[in-house]
């Protein structure tokens, strides 16, 4: 089991910075890359450029919660939830759709990790 975790690629783990513009204000966030990699395929799937969903995921966090305490923590666990949400809709579907790449690796490593 571990060694789907230790074999991974040093450079899916290695941490990115970015300066992206929410509702106006530039901002840095650091996440690794494999989370970056994961947040532009979830904005490509919205029709939108990864500064974009953050924007707009940032403001329906306002909307529903009055504040992002932790904004960086949230796009990881958005990814998170996505993947989760992935694993159940193939497991529904039997398999049978077909999933982007990354979406795919992330998919099988839950699933081998249960």
């Amino acid at each position: 089991m571990c060694r789907i975790f230790a074999g991974q690629d040093p450079a899916s783990y290695g941490s990115q910075t970015r300066s992206i513009r929410l509702n106006g204000h530039s901002t840095s966030i650091r996440l690794e890359a494999a989370f970056w990699s994961m947040l532009e395929e979830i904005a490509a799937s919205q029709g939108m450029s990864v500064a974009r969903f953050a924007s707009t995921l940032h403001d329906e966090v306002i909307e529903l919660h009055g504040e992002v305490s932790n904004f960086a923590s949230l796009l990881r666990c958005t990814c998170l939830v996505y993947a989760t949400e992935l694993r159940g809709r193939a497991a529904c579907a039997g398999e049978a759709a077909e999933r982007p790449p990354l979406a795919a690796r992330a998919v099988a490593a839950l699933v081998a990790a249960e």
